[in-house]
């Protein structure tokens, strides 16, 4: 039995399609780079929103529960309530401010 040969011999990788499919891969490559949502400030900006929505209410609710508590165990209703509520304020301002100061001096040292 003799063996048969293809009728064609296969073609063997050329280097100009090798080199066409690198350029490719690199032109899709910064086409999604270029493409790509630039998110990062406004998660960034979302992020220092809700904190300072968490710093403001936790303040607040903090400075009610713990007045509420003095009022409770001392029988100094309003007056622990109002101091509670006043500490929780001027607690939850400083944590904002503090916040304030620290992103400010990030920006500067970035710029």
């Amino acid at each position: 039995m003799s063996e048969e040969k293809p009728a064609r011999e296969p073609i063997a990788e050329d280097a100009r399609i090798d080199a066409l499919e690198k350029r490719l891969k690199a032109a899709q490559e910064r086409e999604e780079d270029r493409t790509e949502p630039q998110v990062q400030g406004a998660d960034t900006n979302y992020r220092a929103g809700n904190r300072v929505l968490a710093d403001l209410l936790g303040g607040l609710f903090g400075g009610l529960v713990i007045g509420w508590a003095v009022d409770a165990l001392f029988d100094t209703t309003p007056w622990g309530l109002l101091v509670g509520l006043f500490l929780g304020i001027v607690v939850a301002f400083r944590n904002v401010f503090r916040m304030a100061n620290t992103q400010s001096g990030q920006a500067s040292d970035e710029d």
